[in-house]
Formats: structure tokens, sequence, C-alpha cells
């Protein structure tokens, strides 16, 4: 890498300074951080050591979302074969959910970088790492047949609208990603609801195809036995061969990032455990007290926790070091809530029978107000001076 090094160096100098390139430096700088450890020291005590810098730390992220980015990949194209009354192979699944997929992700990384690289030249800062991670997790927030100019503009507001208006990465109080999602949810519906379009390799655009939320039961039929007759048994969910956003139907595969991010301790274990405490709790409240047999009330812990995006949201978004609390204890109580307004919302607003988005959302707002109770509690406890 010798070699690659001695190009950058001796390019450097027309990036920096009153070079000719210099209004391109953030660029530049981000390219060279890709290959090579920044080499930027504390000059003043106290001097931290540290080999994890933010690249390395989104590049675990990125890590932990390839299993969910893989199936999701492939259950497109498998989806795909059923719509058109066709059982692709593994391969073909595969290469027919790339066809769908990849075009939504590489839009939401082009056009989200170009941002990134206009706020970085205009506010004269480096280009932030944290977009490598939010151009990924906003993709996999999608149905695959959402039309790629609604994903232009959702992570346009996303990056603006949720990050840069109030400073960059660091600043933010809402997670950009579901900021985004939220942008695209409530502007194009049709794009976004529970009724979503089945790619199709026919004639026709598509099909239409329930998830598992939006499955209603028939007469005096339970929830149960709905669920069951669609094919949204708790294995179907576990493994994920369901219709639904790209990245959130295999429960398996997002089990498989969260232990990654628990091992590595990039995500803080207190948010997500808190989390599906709070679901678990709510939805054995609403199973016991409840009334009505064929709505969500009576669906159960397990099924709240395996259907819809909550897992994949507490894993890859709740735990979002900015907009997420910096105290343990209020870590505690920002998970629990996210579970049991996401559990509130579903059983009592069925016009949004996903309740992880605004539920992570709501609780991004108050993720200061908990930090600073915390901290008032603590202070309030220490033995006076005298």
């Amino acid at each position: 890498m010798k070699w690659l090094k001695r190009i950058f160096d001796k390019s450097e100098k027309h990036f920096s300074g009153s070079g000719k390139l210099a209004k391109a430096h953030a660029l530049f700088d981000a390219t060279k951080t890709v290959f090579f450890h920044p080499l930027r020291r504390t000059a003043f005590i106290p001097f931290l050591r540290d080999c994890l810098d933010l690249k390395r730390y989104m590049t675990f992220v990125l890590i932990s979302l390839v299993p969910v980015t893989i199936f999701g990949i492939y259950n497109t194209g498998y989806r795909a074969g059923l719509g058109s009354g066709v059982e692709l192979d593994l391969l073909d699944s595969f290469l027919h959910g790339s066809y769908y997929v990849i075009p939504i992700i590489l839009v939401s990384y082009v056009v989200g970088l170009f941002w990134e690289i206009l706020f970085a030249g205009i506010r004269k800062h480096k280009i932030s790492e944290g977009f490598l991670v939010t151009g990924l997790l906003f993709p996999l927030t999608l149905p695959a047949t959402i039309p790629l100019w609604q994903v232009a503009l959702g992570i346009s507001f996303g990056v603006i609208i949720g990050k840069e208006v109030f400073g960059g990465t660091g600043r933010n109080i809402l997670n950009p990603a579901l900021t985004a999602r939220a942008f695209v949810y409530f502007s194009y519906p049709v794009s976004m609801s529970g009724e979503i379009w089945i790619p199709n390799l026919g004639a026709v655009d598509g099909m239409s195809g329930a998830t598992p939320l939006a499955v209603a039961a028939q007469g005096n039929q339970s929830i149960l036995a709905a669920l069951s007759d669609m094919g949204f048994a708790l294995k179907n969910l576990f493994w994920g061969f369901v219709p639904g956003s790209i990245g959130e139907t295999s429960v398996f595969c997002i089990v498989l990032g969260m232990f990654f991010l628990l091992v590595t301790r990039i995500a803080n274990f207190r948010i997500i455990a808190g989390g599906i405490a709070g679901l678990i709790f709510t939805a054995i409240v609403f199973y016991l007290f409840g009334e009505d047999p064929g709505s969500w009330i009576k669906a159960g812990p397990l099924y709240h926790l395996f259907a819809g995006s909550f897992l994949f949201g507490i894993t890859f978004m709740a735990t979002d070091p900015v907009s997420a609390p910096g105290t343990n204890e209020a870590r505690w109580i920002f998970g629990f809530l996210i579970g049991f307004f996401t559990v509130t919302i579903r059983v009592a607003n069925p016009a949004f029978v996903e309740g992880t988005m605004l539920a992570i959302l709501f609780m991004n707002v108050f993720a200061p107000l908990l930090d600073h109770m915390v901290v008032k509690y603590k202070v309030s406890k220490r033995i006076p001076n005298v």
C-alpha cells in the first residue's frame, strides 16, 4: 500500500491551503481515510488512545447490516418469482432481487453523498462517515418497488432537514434515516402502505400482498388464525419469507447483526434489552385486558416482536449514539418506552400499523430530557458540601 500512500501524499498539496483543488479537500480527505487511518492526534491533555475512530465505528455497523441486506435482496427476488407463478432458485432469486434493490441503494448513496459533500464544502469541514450507515439503513426500510425519485427525495430530506439544519453529524436530534422514511411515508403513503406491491416478472407490474401487520381478522376469526391463514406463522416470520420492507422481514438475520453489535460493544445493550422488555410487557397487558380477538390487541408478545420492523429499528436505529440518550439509566427508559409506544400505536391506531418508526422518532425528541432528568436526580442525591 506504500505506492497508494505516495499518490495521496503527492496529491494532497493540490487539495489543501491555496491549492487549485482546495474546495474539494473534504472529498479528498474522505477518500484517503478509507484506505489509511487518520494521523490526527490530540494536542493538549487529556490524551486519549483508541484505535476505533468514527470511520471504523461505522464500518462495524455496516458489517452488521450485511446479513439483512443480502437476505433482503434474495427475498425480493424470491417473492418476485412467486408473483409471476415461478419458484426461482437461489441464484435467480438473488439476481432478480438485485435488479430492484441495488438501484435503490445506489440512489440513496449518490444523492445523499452529494448533499454531504456540498455541506462539507460550504462549512469547510470534513465529510462525515456517518452517512455510510444512513445511506444503507434508509433503503432497507423501504419496499422494493418504491420509485427511485421518491428515494432521492427521501434521502435529501433526511440529510438536510434531519441532520444538516442542526449542524451536521453529532448535532442532530433525530435519526436521519428514520427522518427520511417518515417523509416518504407521509408524503407518498401509497408507496409505503401496508398493502405493498410485490415485484412481478410477468406482464403486470406486480401483485398486492399484505404485510403481517396489515392482516385483519374476518368475522369472528381471531387475529392468530388470520395470520396463520395468510402464511404468517412465527416460523415464517423468524426466517423472513414474508412481504415487507427490504431489510425488516428476517428476524434471524437481524439477530445476527444484533449479536455482532453487542459483542463489539458498538450498540448499547440497555436500549435493545429495554425496548424488548417494553414491547413484551405492553403486549402482555393488552393481551390480558383487551377485548377484541380480531385485532392486534390479542396477537401476543411474540407476534409483536417478530412482525414488522421493531427488531430492525431497536437494533440499528434506536442505538444511534447521537440521537439516543447518553446515560445508562436513560437508555433503559428510552428503550422501554420505544417498545411501549410501538405496541400502543399498533393496537390503538390502525391507520399506522407499524408503530416502530413513530416510537423511535418520538423518543429521539425526548432523549435529551431523559438525560437531564437522570443527571438532575443523581446530583440531588449527592451529599452537599459543608
